[in-house]
């Protein structure tokens, strides 16, 4: 049976996600960034929810594990970072898997933004809850790890399934938009700008988003300065230079 996520806007500019395995009925959140909210939207579903699934340790990801714990009896489940701030009942890392009631997710290995950070792929269903280091249109910041750690990591998940959902934890897009217009002109890019420009102008949310799509317009999935015919380490420097652009862009 299907996994059904519930998305919600929470803080400034977060999504929260609960989901839910339809053959059991219990339920996860994918990492705590508003406490209060996520308790709220769980009373309003009736859903019971079994396990808390961090993605890395930052405040707005992991800041309210211990309060939703509490509320629920879930238990906390991420990377061995989370424990900076909060209680883990269990470890997990790429190669790992995670069961809620019959839906199975991989963990993969994700760091760049922080150097712990996993994402979590259903397979079954084709979804993936990736935090902070894939965005539509865009990728986290290099807060913690080297470029050529991220990467890998967009690369890693880049080569999941292209009809793949991916759940991003911030709407980001409209800006990410801005940015990749300034190094791509390329038509689908443009026509993808537009169409984010215009969801954003009618309230409407740009997540989730598609592998294939990123893997069409992202610019932090194609390296697109790289000279043809250069390895692998090239295309981490390519990004990284990408990655600078971006962090000082005013636009």
């Amino acid at each position: 049976m299907p996994l059904t996520v519930h998305q919600f806007p929470c803080l400034q500019d977060n999504y929260g996600f609960l989901v839910r395995d339809e053959a059991s009925g219990l339920a996860a959140c994918i990492d705590t960034p508003d406490a209060d909210a996520i308790l709220r939207e769980l009373s309003q579903l009736g859903w019971t929810l079994a396990l808390i699934l961090n993605t890395h340790w930052h405040p707005d990801h992991a800041g309210g594990d211990e309060a939703v714990k509490a509320a629920t009896g879930a238990q906390v489940v991420g990377p061995a970072e989370v424990v900076r701030i909060a209680t883990l009942d269990r470890q997990v890392a790429g190669g790992d898997q995670v069961m809620l009631g019959e839906t199975r997710f991989e963990v993969i290995e994700s760091g760049g933004h922080t150097l712990g950070h996993i994402a979590y792929f259903d397979a079954a269903d084709r979804i993936a809850f990736v935090g902070d280091t894939l965005f539509a249109l865009g990728c986290g910041r290099l807060f913690e790890g080297p470029p050529e750690q991220m990467w890998a990591s967009l690369q890693r998940l880049a080569a999941l399934p292209e009809d793949t959902r991916v759940y991003c934890a911030h709407e980001y897009t409209a800006a990410n938009a801005r940015f990749a217009l300034s190094v791509d002109d390329g038509p689908a890019l443009k026509a993808r700008a537009e169409a984010v420009f215009a969801a954003r102008q009618r309230g409407e949310p740009t997540v989730p988003t598609r592998i294939g799509a990123e893997k069409a317009a992202n610019p932090f999935l194609r390296a697109p300065q790289l000279p043809a015919g250069q390895g692998a380490a090239s295309d981490a420097e390519a990004f990284a230079a990408v990655r600078r652009a971006k962090d000082v862009f005013k636009g």
